[in-house]
């Protein structure tokens, strides 16, 4: 009996130490925090880019840094929840995707650098006054959008565009933004303009059933709510049999019809450079903010062009830097 109770103690300091982390691995290296706004196509492969590359510049999490990632889910009330956890975290430094995320974590930066992903307009969202000298610890990416490009392509796939819908969530600063070009834009190219703001994803229905009904194509921006139900407005629109123009290219890989933008893969990997630069010791002031407006391409969807009963102009189609996306071919 002395000997069995023996052994279950044994087991049980066993299973104890297990349980408690008295076994788990120590990593030496910098701590990298991430926070994501949300799950939706442009965010993931920001993230997932941004983890190749660092591990491409010889981060390996688990072995020689250590990644602590959260997903907000959309919420605010979680994005505010994570920022106090990091401020106890001891991080090296935090990665924001997305513009309200940066916003949120920007009280981190009075202790640790913060490198902001897929912000549109960083000045505008209060992250710094300067893109060449950011002054508050806060640099990173931008994605501007291409709004005049975006438009002037619309205007070749349908020469006849008269009413132009707008959807978006008027909370985002970047969608602010980029709905003020869009609009000044519009008037240029003498377009009507119909907007459908909106508060959250079950809100997008109804927006994109109304402008369905009344508006020769939509127009959204780079907007993380509109991003999210990109299966809802493709499905609302293509029956309606209009056209949807969008603020990136993971939007038009998600039934979107055309833009003229970036690839994000490459948003998450210059990310990652700059966390690099950041851990080797170069002050967050000297890392300018990165906006990528050069050397765009042209993201198609092929399925949209067929269920739309579109077709390319052949100065689209000639172009080298379209890109055909879900093509079958």
């Amino acid at each position: 009996m002395k000997k069995t109770g023996k052994l279950m103690m044994v087991l049980a300091l066993g299973i104890l130490m297990s349980l408690t982390g008295c076994s788990k691995k120590i990593v030496e290296g910098p701590r990298i925090g991430v926070i994501q706004l949300m799950e939706h196509t442009s965010l993931n492969m920001i993230y997932d880019s941004f983890k190749e590359e660092l591990e491409a510049l010889g981060y390996k999490d688990g072995e020689n840094c250590t990644l602590v990632f959260k997903n907000a889910q959309g919420e605010q009330s979680n994005i505010g929840s994570i920022v106090s956890s990091f401020q106890s975290e001891k991080l090296d430094v935090v990665v924001a995707i997305a513009t309200p995320t940066a916003q949120s974590a920007a009280k981190l930066a009075e202790t640790t650098p913060v490198i902001f992903s897929a912000v549109t307009d960083p000045i505008e969202a209060g992250l710094t006054t300067s893109l060449e000298h950011p002054d508050q610890n806060i640099t990173g990416t931008s994605d501007e959008v291409a709004v005049e490009q975006i438009l002037d392509l619309a205007l070749q796939l349908q020469p006849d565009l008269k009413t132009l819908g707008m959807v978006y969530n008027v909370g985002e600063v970047n969608s602010q933004t980029n709905i003020a070009k869009a609009k000044v834009a519009a008037e240029k190219r003498g377009l009507s303009v119909m907007e459908a703001p909106v508060a959250n994803t079950s809100e997008v229905a109804q927006a994109v059933q109304v402008l369905s009904e009344k508006c020769d194509a939509l127009f959204s921006p780079n907007d993380n709510t509109v991003a999210t139900a990109m299966s809802t407005v493709t499905q609302i629109t293509r029956s309606a049999q209009i056209p949807v123009y969008v603020g990136a290219d993971s939007m038009v890989m998600d039934g979107g019809t055309a833009t003229i933008g970036i690839n994000y893969v490459d948003l998450g990997k210059e990310t990652a450079r700059m966390v690099d630069q950041v851990l080797q010791g170069t002050d967050v002031s000297a890392i300018p903010v990165k906006v990528f407006n050069q050397n765009l391409s042209i993201y198609v969807n092929a399925d949209a062009l067929e269920a739309l009963q579109l077709t390319l102009p052949d100065s689209v189609a000639a172009d080298p830097q379209l890109v055909l996306l879900n093509d079958p071919q």
